[in-house]
């Protein structure tokens, strides 16, 4: 399937746009009374809140290669209890469009949830879970999934103690224990430093690159993001859309993303 780029590039534009209109929008409005605390909450992964995020990943070029890719995540979070304990469970769902011979393969990827025990920290602003991870091969087509069961944990540390500036951490952790036998083991690492700055009225700066780590081919990346947010508050959902270019800084191997640009919507209810 050849992958047709006017389509991502149509989704990039429309996601500034939406953002840059949504800005000048609200200048000539009152602030909301709640649209700092909204501001400050809107990217924290562990927030008591359900939330819906279409994100999407365009690679220009890979490291050491010449092509380019696409993955569009849906993304659905939803706090629970277990007895007097409480949890967050984040579940993924990829549509990856990968090279191939000369041109692409699209199609359904692995499926993705964990469940985080969410810590009693004493501290609103400050949010702390960890817990287990489950990858499953669901992906379409061989080409765009890893043929194999995968398990690990995942932590998350989200700091929001100040309406300014916001910053955290997620690190993951999987390895295969079942799967296709002629497929490549799966047993790789990933830190993502996350850093946001807010900027008046919902608009903000962040940084989110993910550093990854392959443990069975000593393969890895450390990229750079820097990118721009907007946040609006409704009575009902809170809308968080943005677009954030990254470049891998330190890399070693060629399955890597050189230069990305991710964007997307996050929906808080």
């Amino acid at each position: 399937m050849k992958f047709n780029t006017n389509i991502v590039r149509g989704f990039l534009w429309g996601s500034c746009l939406i953002g840059v209109s949504s800005f000048l929008q609200g200048a000539d409005q009152k602030t909301a009374p709640d649209q700092s605390d909204s501001a400050a909450q809107a990217n924290n992964p562990l927030a008591n809140t359900t939330a819906i995020n279409f994100q999407n990943y365009y690679v220009g070029e890979f490291t050491g290669l010449d092509e380019d890719a696409n993955q569009f995540i849906l993304r659905a979070a939803q706090p629970f209890k277990i007895y007097d304990t409480e949890w967050l469970a984040r579940a993924s769902l990829p549509l990856n469009t990968v090279p191939d011979n000369g041109g692409h393969t699209t199609g359904l990827g692995d499926f993705n949830i964990f469940a985080a025990y969410l810590f009693d920290t004493g501290n609103p602003g400050l949010s702390i879970g960890i817990g287990p991870q489950l990858t499953a091969p669901t992906a379409s087509d061989d080409r765009v999934g890893s043929e194999k069961w995968s398990a690990g944990f995942a932590q998350v540390l989200f700091d929001a103690s100040s309406k300014v500036v916001q910053y955290g951490y997620l690190l993951t952790w999987q390895a295969s224990f079942a799967g296709d036998d002629s497929a490549p083991d799966v047993n790789e690492g990933a830190f993502q430093p996350f850093v946001f700055y807010q900027m008046g009225g919902g608009l903000y700066a962040r940084s989110t690159g993910i550093m990854v780590y392959d443990f069975e081919s000593d393969d890895y990346t450390i990229p750079l993001g820097l990118g721009l947010g907007k946040v609006f508050p409704t009575k009902e959902i809170v809308y968080n859309v943005y677009v954030e270019p990254q470049y891998s800084l330190v890399d070693r191997g060629n399955s890597f993303p050189q230069w990305q640009v991710f964007a997307g919507l996050n929906l808080q209810f």
